[in-house]
Parts: C-alpha cells; sequence; structure tokens
C-alpha cells in the first residue's frame, strides 16, 4: 500500500499481502521508502507513532550515504548496509563513476548511449544476487530483522526505494511465505512513482537519436526493469536450487528464523 508522506518518496507499506498459511502481513510495521534525508518532522512523529519505528536499513553506498546522509531519528537504530562494493565495481571498469548517481537524471541520458552501460543495465539484478558482498549485506538484514524486538517497526531504503530496496522486500516477503507475484506486483510498483522521470528522459533519449536500448537503461536506472527482475528471480530457480534454498544456504536463514518473522509480522484476518 503506497503511503504519503511529506518528503519521503516512494514509501509502501508491505501491510495486507497475504503469506504463509494464508495469513496477512501485518500493517504499519514493514515499510519500504527512498532515503530519509530530506524527512519533516512531521515524517518522523508518524513514522514513530503509526509504525512503531525500531531500526532503519540503508542499502547505499557509504559515499551515497554521505553525500545525502538518513535524517536521525532519536531512539531509532540506523544500520548502514551497503548492497554494492562500489570499489569493486570501479576495479572491474564499471563505466558510470559513483559520484555520477549522486545525480543520475542529469547524466543518465548520455550514458544509456554506451554499450557498456546497456550491459551494466542488464546485469544489475544478477549481478546483485550472485555477489557475495551483497549477500552478505542482505544475510545481515533479515538477521537484524530476525533480533528486532517483538513489536518493531522496520524500514528499509537505498537512494530511490526502488532496486536494492525491492530486493530486500522480495527476501524478506519470500521468508513470510508471499507468493511470487504479489512480490512481482509490488516490485512494478516503484514505476508509478518514478513515470514521470522516466517519460521525460525516454523523450530526451528520441530526441537525441536513441531507441529501445537506451530506453532500457533509463527504465533500469531511473524506474524498475521488471522484466530483469522475473528473469532473476528465474535465475535463483535454476543457480540456487529456488528462493527458499537461497534464504536458506544463501542469506542463512533458518527454519525457526523463519518461523519467528511469521509469527512476528503475519496475522489472521
Amino acid at each position: 500500500m503506497h503511503i504519503v508522506f511529506d518528503n519521503i518518496d516512494n514509501a509502501r507499506d508491505m501491510g495486507g499481502m497475504i503469506g504463509a498459511d494464508g495469513r496477512i502481513v501485518r500493517s504499519h510495521r514493514l515499510l519500504r521508502t527512498a532515503h530519509l534525508h530530506d524527512a519533516t518532522d512531521a515524517d518522523v512523529a508518524r513514522l514513530k507513532s503509526e509504525f512503531n519505528l525500531c531500526r532503519v536499513f540503508d542499502f547505499r553506498s557509504m559515499g551515497e550515504s554521505e553525500h545525502l546522509p538518513d535524517r536521525e531519528i532519536e531512539g531509532v537504530q540506523h544500520h548502514l548496509l551497503p548492497t554494492i562494493d562500489m570499489r569493486a565495481e570501479q576495479d572491474t571498469g564499471k563505466p558510470i563513476p559513483e559520484e555520477a548517481f549522486f545525480e543520475l537524471d542529469k547524466h543518465i541520458v548520455n550514458y544509456s548511449f554506451y554499450p557498456e552501460v546497456q550491459q551494466m543495465a542488464a546485469n544489475m539484478y544478477p549481478s546483485l544476487i550472485r555477489s557475495e558482498f551483497s549477500q552478505l549485506q542482505y544475510a545481515a538484514f533479515l538477521r537484524l530483522i530476525v533480533e528486532a524486538p517483538e513489536d518493531a517497526g522496520i524500514l528499509w531504503h537505498c537512494a530511490q526505494g526502488k532496486d536494492r530496496t525491492g530486493w530486500g522486500a522480495a527476501f524478506l516477503l519470500f521468508a513470510l511465505g508471499v507468493d511470487r507475484e504479489q512480490i512481482i506486483a509490488d516490485f512494478d510498483r516503484s514505476n508509478v512513482a518514478y513515470e514521470p522521470i522516466v517519460r521525460k528522459l525516454n523523450q530526451d533519449i528520441l530526441d537525441k537519436g536513441g531507441g529501445e536500448n537506451e530506453m532500457d537503461v533509463i527504465q533500469a536506472f531511473m524506474g524498475v526493469s521488471t522484466k530483469n527482475f522475473i528473469r532473476t528471480l528465474d535465475l535463483i530457480d535454476r543457480e540456487f536450487d529456488g528462493m527458499q534454498n537461497y534464504l536458506h544456504d544463501i542469506l542463512c536463514l533458518t527454519n525457526d528464523d523463519i518461523q519467528i518473522l511469521r509469527n512476528r509480522y503475519l496475522e489472521t484476518t
């Protein structure tokens, strides 16, 4: 469910989704958003009163979090868990420097014409789920939720609250027994939030003589590529023998951990 804040973008409550045994994900406990740098006093008050916010997980890089640090919220633990190893990205010759991501909308049209950036966009999600660095961060994310207080409200985010945040949501929702189609639908909802900027940048692409390949880059970096998300879920099925094995073997969730999460965040109607 979309939540409107004064100055927190792309916010959604996971409540209401159907999980294991037909139970419903509790409302006002699991929240995904964009960064919290510009959160207003009213936003903070709502997070604490309506969502009982106890822990915030920030999936941005160190550089991103220093550029736009999250607003500190009294009594809330903040965990920086960068899910992309930026040093490794640059060491392997990734074509977009980290600084360009701080204002990506100003640069992405030009970058979209680079074949290596087009390949980077296509490989973004497979790289994330195969990377040991990324796996360790998402494993820590889930472990810290398991260890959180019983009635804790949890918020996780990256810069725009879409790709890295979307994968965090997917792992947690799969653990709660939410089915694939609901998870895909939730992932795709970020395209509603960012449709205006994607439409504008696609027009800029067309004005420069670009086409589908360039617009795929815009979709991947400024919206979300739902088709690539689905392909990567299929990849998890092939390479890791399914999401449940990925949760157990790669993200280190035990059956007891999953039961704790389901008891805490699912309820009967």
